[in-house]
Parts: C-alpha cells; structure tokens; sequence
C-alpha cells in the first residue's frame, strides 16, 4: 500500500523533496515497501506518524530503528531522518509492557506443578494476539528452568484458529497427500515453538532443531515439505531464525543468559557475535539463570559472606543448602562472566566443594540427580562393556588385562573401578592421564602440575578400599572417596565450575555425560556412537 496525499497527518507539511522509498521491516514476517512521494520527513515523529497510520500500529508503542551499513548492517535507535536516505531500512521495534510479562512460578521437586505451568503457559499463550508478548518461566529461587531436553519433543497447542486450519489439513493430507498450503498460520506455530524450544535451551543445537521439526511433521503430517529430503529441513531453517529473533526480544528484556553475549557485555578484542560465545554446552538446563526475585547484587553478595561463617558450624548441612540454593545465580554469573581459578572458588564458595552440595548444585544446573544416575547407568553397562573391552588386542590388551588384576578383591566398587579403567583404554586414551597410584607412606608431590586428576591410594592391607583425592587446577578439591564415587563427583565440579573436558580423555569424558548421565545425548562423536551401539546387544554371561 502507497502512503498518499490524503494520508498525510493532520496539521503537519513536507517540503518539495525528492520522493522516498524505505524498506521496513514491520515484524519478523512482515518486511514491506514503504513509498514516501514528498520524499524522507524532517523529523522522526513525522516519520513514526506515517508509520503508524499505514500499519495500524498504536501510538507509542513502537519505536524505530534504522539499519547503519559502516556498522556491519546492525541497527540503531532512529534519532535523525538525517540518518535515513532513499531505499534504507527501518525497522519497527515494538515496546514490550513489561507489566504485562507473566511469570509462572514452578517448583523443581514437584511434577505436578510443572505440568500445571506448562498448562498456565499453553494457554495464556492461546489467548494472546500479539506476537511481541513474552512468557517466561521463573520459579521462586531464580532458575529458569525446570527440566531438561525430553528424548521426544512435546508440540505445543497453537491459537485455535491455527489449530483449525492444521486439524482440516491433517484431514486433507490423510486422504490424497496434499500438503498445506496456507502461510497465515506460520507466525503462531514459530511463535509457540520458540517458546517451547526456550523452556529446555536458549541455544539450541542443529540436532535439537531437527527434533522440533520432525515432531512438528508427526503431529501435524499436512506440514511435511514435499522437496525437502527429509520432509522438514525448511521447518529446521525456519525455527534457527526464529530463535535469533526470540532471543533478541529476551536479550532486551535482561536475559542474563542472553545478555552475557550481547556485544556491550564483551571485551574489546571479542566485539562479534560469535566470538567466545557463552552457552550451555553440555546439556545445561540452567547455566545462567536470573536473580530469585526481590532479591539484589548486594544481598546475595551479603548472603555469601554468611555462608563463609554457616560452613564452619557442624551439624549444618540445612541452612548451608538454603543458602546455596539461595545465592545460586549470583554463583553463576560469577563462574561463567568471570571464570575465577579453582584455589579463588574455594577460598570464596567453600560449601560449593562438599559432596552433598556438588550433588545439589549439579541438580541446580541440569535439573537431574548426579551419583545415583552416574552409578546406575554404570551399572547397566558393566555386563556388555566387559566382554567387549576384553576383545582388544595389541598394547590395549596387555594394559587390560593389568587392570582385571584387581578383580582379585572382588568388590562392588573394585568391579566399577575395574570398568571403569577399561573403558579409558578402550576409547584409546590413556587412563594416567586420569588416574594416579599415589604410595600412602610417600608425598604426593607438586599439585600444581595436575590439571585434573585422581589420585587413588590403596588401602594398607588387600582387602581395605582404594581411597582417592581429587586435583583440579593443582587444587585439592575432594578426598576419601572410591573410584567411581570420585569419577561421578568429579563430573559434578566439572558443571558446577564450568570447565572444559581435557582434550587427551574426551572421549572418556563424553561417556561420561552421555551414556552415564544421559545429558545432550541426541548427538555423539563417531566413536562413542559405536561403542552405544556395541552396548546394545545382549549382556555377557559369563561361564559357571
């Protein structure tokens, strides 16, 4: 639609000017031509003004942005139409009420709670008509999230109307293959879809896009695109976009997750998008999440120095997890803005080193126990990986077979130990690179010279349990532990500390998370991809 002489605004002029014309970006999905016959206005009320009327937009509520190309194309606030010449881009920017954000309060050791936010969510989402209204999931202590990615992603409930028109195509398709050709509906299911993608990631992976649309095509088959090779890579692009655009909406509204990397967050010489981008990588459900709310910087730092004195007293385990769990995104922004050494997390966050409290804080970040799945799936393992790793010859077999020496003290913990130590030599690593016999009578030596490390003493007599110590950063970070109990809590301050995996026991490290822990498991590396697929036969009986 042209903008005419009888559009022109009440009481306002133009000039004699060189006629216009602007690119404007109304919404994601809406980009039109805006025709400007008297040429740019001289000011930006004039501007938003024409605007306004021709897109039907209420006034102030909606800004504009103009797109500055000496700056890679970003966009920036439109204080000048001195800015603008012929055939720029503007962009509408509409001003969320902040009021009128809804907030759901979920609780983590409650699945019915969750269900009825999920609920609550659907449906006020249903009954909203404006695609700039966002929902977000805070519960009472700050975390964003309350469960991690399902194995099958739950498609949500559209507007009625596009539920509608998807129940007739699904009807349509079911009787002679006709997809649907309809885009009216398209805004709604990416809307409810980033939306639902948000409540798991905020940084979703190309294999997690995938699930969402292959979900997407199974529920509603009328949506199946005929030229895609998979009935669904377009959906796959579509939703990429979207949660480029979604995040953007959350980033203004101070996302601590998504503010982290915006590009004033950034040092000087990492000024780019991309560069040293701070996500979860490692099925992190909450790795940066918000403040507790009505809670402040200063309160939370004050809560910290009380725990400084709470961690001395005995028999206080309660008030400590109160705390911990309290103060547990300002522990976040900490570790992830600032990346503090070991030694400095210690001496600052001493409780975040207690067994108990490692447990606890990994639940925190991936919503999902630690020991008891670690262990558990351990378990599971242990009568198909035996055999397997049993079946490699040459340097591998020698250094196998040194290992099923300790099998003597046949223990449930000497088994898992055992299990364990084979699987490093299976995967091509070298199991020194974790583990070290450390002599009980002798020094353990420079600390500082093991990144990570466990030490195992054994015991005095063959029959006392190996014990261990574990060494982060040349830190001693945990003792007194058996092997396995060590490996699992080790896994624990790994996520708690937001470290990386050595690169010399990356894969030893990947079993660990996505076989033992199960977390982001939808995609492995070629090699722990089979041995998950050798682990999938039948168990190892062995002979009586």
């Amino acid at each position: 639609m042209d903008f005419t002489d009888s559009d022109v605004p009440d009481g306002q002029t133009f000039h004699l000017r060189k006629p216009a014309v602007l690119r404007v970006i109304v919404q994601d999905h809406i980009i039109d031509k805006l025709e400007l016959p008297y040429g740019v206005p001289e000011t930006v009320d004039e501007l938003q003004s024409i605007v306004q009327q021709k897109y039907r937009l209420e006034a102030g509520k909606f800004t504009l942005h103009y797109m500055d190309v000496d700056f890679g194309r970003e966009f920036f606030t439109l204080a000048s139409t001195k800015d603008l010449k012929d055939k720029d881009t503007i962009k509408v920017v509409h001003i969320i009420d902040l009021s009128s954000i809804q907030f759901v309060v979920t609780d983590l050791d409650r699945s019915d709670t969750v269900a009825a936010s999920s609920s609550t969510l659907a449906a006020s989402t249903a009954s909203s008509e404006s695609d700039d209204t966002i929902i977000l999931s805070s519960p009472e202590h700050g975390n964003l999230r309350s469960k991690s990615w399902p194995s099958k992603f739950p498609i949500p409930r559209f507007r009625n109307d596009t539920e509608l028109v998807l129940a007739t195509g699904n009807e349509t398709f079911n009787k002679d293959g006709s997809p649907l050709s309809s885009t009216a509906i398209l805004p709604d299911i990416l809307e409810r879809l980033a939306e639902s993608i948000f409540e798991y990631v905020a940084y979703p992976t190309s294999a997690q896009f995938a699930a969402v649309a292959e979900a997407l095509i199974q529920k509603h088959p009328c949506l199946k695109e005929p030229g895609s090779y998979n009935g669904c890579y377009g959906w796959q692009q579509r939703l990429k976009f979207k949660m480029g655009n979604y995040r953007s909406k959350l980033s203004g509204l101070g996302c601590p997750e998504l503010e982290v990397n915006s590009l004033q967050k950034k040092r000087a010489n990492e000024k780019t998008p991309a560069k040293n981008m701070k996500k979860a990588r490692k099925g992190e459900a909450n790795y940066l999440p918000p403040h507790p709310l009505g809670e402040t910087k200063e309160n939370l730092e004050q809560q910290r120095l009380d725990l400084l004195s709470e961690v001395k007293k005995k028999n206080n385990s309660h008030i400590i997890c109160e705390k911990m769990e309290r103060t547990f995104s300002t522990r976040r922004q900490e570790i992830v803005t600032l990346a503090p050494s070991v030694s400095d997390l210690k001496e600052r966050w001493p409780a975040l080193f207690l067994p108990e409290q490692i447990k606890e804080e990994y639940k925190r970040i991936t919503t999902a126990n630690l020991e008891s799945t670690f262990i558990a799936n351990l378990d599971h393992c242990i009568p198909r990986l035996m055999p397997l790793v049993m079946s490699r010859g040459g340097a591998a077999k020698y250094k196998i077979q040194n290992i099923m020496e300790l099998l003597k003290i046949n223990t449930v913990e000497t088994r898992r130990e055992v299990a364990i130590r084979c699987l490093v030599v299976y995967l091509g690593e070298n199991e020194d690179s974790l583990f070290e016999y450390v002599d009980p009578e002798s020094q353990t030596g420079d600390l500082d010279s093991r990144v990570m490390k466990i030490l195992i003493t054994k015991g005095t007599t063959a029959s006392d349990p190996a014990s261990t110590t574990v060494i982060i950063e040349g830190t001693e970070v945990l003792q007194g532990l058996d092997v396995p109990r060590a490996c699992a809590l080790l896994m624990g301050l790994i996520y708690a500390l937001n470290l990386s995996y050595p690169q010399e026991l990356k894969y030893t490290f990947e079993v660990f998370q996505k076989m033992f822990l199960r977390l982001d498991s939808q995609k492995c590396s070629p090699k722990v991809t089979s041995l998950r697929q050798k682990l999938q036969g039948n168990p190892f009986e062995p002979h009586s």
